[in-house]
């Protein structure tokens, strides 16, 4: 068992007179959250990945690679 000394840990907590300024003197700008959307068609991206997810042949791919991972793993299993 590993015990470890919190006696630290307590002296910063209470130190720390608010929480505020630990946050306010963060480098992180949390202000800028947001970003500028050019296209807001969710939905219809969604639908043009997809497609080109089919067309392109990857998920002939996805299904080899996932038979060829379960085959090998039940001959690895033993």
């Amino acid at each position: 068992m590993v015990v470890v000394d919190v006696q630290p840990v307590i002296a910063l907590v209470h130190n720390i007179s608010h929480w505020g300024d630990l946050i306010g003197n963060s480098p992180l700008d949390w202000l800028v959250l947001a970003q500028q959307v050019n296209d807001p068609d969710v939905l219809g991206r969604m639908q043009r990945a997809f497609k080109n997810f089919i067309d392109s042949g990857q998920v002939w791919a996805l299904l080899i690679g996932l038979v060829a991972g379960y085959v090998f793993r039940g001959m690895t299993s033993y």
